[in-house]
């Protein structure tokens, strides 16, 4: 898939962006850490998310990058279950604290060091992953995410691991499947095609609607796996491929 060349207004308008993003964010997250020993969970999750609603409201002011979602109504409404989602962008770890409400993030450990940014993350019990130790992660995940899961908090997973370019399909792990197996609580498949508007670690976006897909749960009673596993893949793929990501 060719890439087409950012313009020079397209610069501009990411400058414009960032220069919001940062200062409000060094701003919030040295709020969050002070009231966030005071509050709960819940308050604590609501108080630092407040910021995702303000990068998704900029970058369509600056930016031009709107979002549209089909099937929100497939979100449960009550019990906790786990979220698989495509990884293609910065896009999706922002837009998605302001989608699923609250959440426990599976990412990698060495986010949780980036100042400000990574210091108020870490508020919200993600389960930082460290990649090196395979094993030692994926024991980590059905233990940390079961316990968030038992607590009734939802757990967001990009089973392809990292950000994967458009036009490339990724290998997608089995870990959430394990998960909601060992847990009992379903997965809701979620695509969007946000790496075309802003594509992994570029600083300019390209002006458009992102779509976001989300699949009814598929249940894990009486099933193995594998079996959970290979329908969240198919729904994964079919809907990459409508979406003209593969």
């Amino acid at each position: 898939m060719s890439e087409k060349k950012p313009s020079v207004l397209q610069y501009i308008r990411a400058f414009f962006y960032y220069l919001g993003f940062y200062p409000l964010t060094i701003i919030h997250s040295s709020l969050s850490l002070i009231v966030s020993p005071v509050l709960n969970f819940q308050q604590r999750f609501k108080f630092i998310t407040l910021i995702n609603y303000f990068y998704i409201f900029w970058l369509r002011i600056c930016c031009g990058v709107d979002v549209k979602i089909t099937g929100r109504e497939h979100l449960p409404k009550d019990g906790a279950y786990v979220a698989v989602a495509n990884h293609s962008s910065e896009w999706e770890t922002l837009f998605l604290q302001t989608f699923v409400r609250p959440q426990c993030a599976v990412l990698k450990k060495e986010l949780l060091s980036i100042p400000f940014f990574g210091w108020a993350l870490g508020l919200l019990k993600p389960i930082a992953i460290d990649r090196k130790q395979r094993r030692g992660a994926l024991k980590q995940l059905l233990t940390e995410g079961k316990s968030r899961l038992e607590e009734g908090i939802p757990v967001v997973i990009f089973p392809q691991g990292t950000r994967v370019p458009v036009g490339k399909m990724g290998k997608f792990n089995k870990g959430g499947a394990m998960l909601a197996l060992s847990a009992g609580v379903p997965v809701v498949p979620i695509i969007h095609n946000a790496g075309i508007y802003w594509p992994g670690k570029s600083f300019t976006k390209t002006p458009g609607v992102v779509q976001v897909h989300v699949g009814e749960p598929i249940p894990v009673e009486g099933r193995t796996v594998d079996e959970v596993h290979a329908d969240v893949v198919e729904w994964l793929e079919k809907h990459m491929k409508e979406l003209g990501l593969v």
